[in-house]
């Protein structure tokens, strides 16, 4: 599904300017990486792809499809049809630890049962096959009974996909989905993110702090800073010189991943090298 952004601005509280201006176009069947430092924006902007916020009212709007999201400032009137088009991967999973991991990822499809059903976690069979088989696809069937705080974070990260799955989300935004687990866990999330984009054609925006993940991944790559769009090209395009030149001393957060074994990669003198999260795939 196609995702349109036309001339969005956030300002918050305070005068702080979040957004500036974004016009972006994402094609259908696109996985594309949003980079930049912390409080570049990238958190922002997904949340305004998703209706979960809205930008400043002026002339601007955000489209899905055909359809408007939001526009200047006022979110558009088929809200909440187009939400259950987008699903939402946090960097904080949102499970409820309590529940089993079924159920969670069965919460996906909440949109297309009744309230009462929904309101007592009552689904039938054929539901329950259906949030089985996202699981299987994700690789964690074995765990569908288990607590959802019993999983690793990467299990839990994937029980997360999972439930887009379910949700037979058009798009899936991810925000900052591996900042939190080992590099194992991290590519297994990638990969199963990359899965979804090449066998269903779902559209995939994911926000990064890793620069080598953006590389590996995602063919295109935009840059953010201080709410701005700096880059938006190809991600092979990417080098050390000029992620230094667009951030100057905050691109050592973008070029400081984890030390790695790269004996079999043999990068170009000023292009990203691969590490093991994306060497590993």
């Amino acid at each position: 599904m196609k995702i349109e952004i036309n001339g969005i601005s956030k300002t918050f509280k305070g005068g702080y300017q979040a957004l500036d201006n974004i016009e972006l176009t994402f094609k259908p069947g696109e996985m594309v990486a949003l980079i930049g430092a912390s409080g570049s924006g990238k958190s922002t902007l997904l949340r305004h792809i998703s209706g979960l916020i809205t930008a400043n009212a002026d002339k601007n709007d955000i489209r899905l499809g055909e359809q408007v999201l939001q526009a200047n400032g006022v979110v558009g009137k088929q809200i909440r049809h187009l939400r259950s088009q987008i699903g939402f991967v946090f960097q904080q999973f949102n499970l409820v630890g309590r529940l089993p991991v079924l159920t969670n990822v069965l919460t996906g499809g909440i949109a297309r049962i009744p309230l009462w059903r929904s309101c007592f976690r009552i689904f039938t069979q054929e539901e329950k096959a259906l949030g089985l088989a996202a699981l299987a696809r994700v690789g964690i069937a074995e765990h569908a009974y288990k607590r959802a705080s019993a999983l690793s974070g990467g299990q839990q990260q994937r029980a997360a996909i999972a439930r887009t799955i379910v949700q037979q989300a058009k798009v899936i935004l991810a925000d900052e989905p591996i900042a939190s687990l080992d590099p194992e866990s991290a590519r297994r999330v990638m990969q199963t993110l990359a899965d979804l984009n090449r066998q269903d054609g779902t559209t995939v925006v994911v926000s990064l702090h890793q620069v080598d993940v953006a590389f590996r991944f995602c063919p295109r790559t935009v840059a953010l800073s201080r709410g701005r769009v700096v880059y938006d090209g190809p991600s092979s395009e990417l080098t050390v010189a000029m992620l230094r030149d667009l951030y100057g001393a905050e691109a050592e957060e973008l070029l400081n991943p984890a030390p790695v074994n790269t004996a079999n990669a043999t990068p170009a003198a000023d292009t990203l090298s691969l590490p093991t999260l994306a060497a590993a795939a």
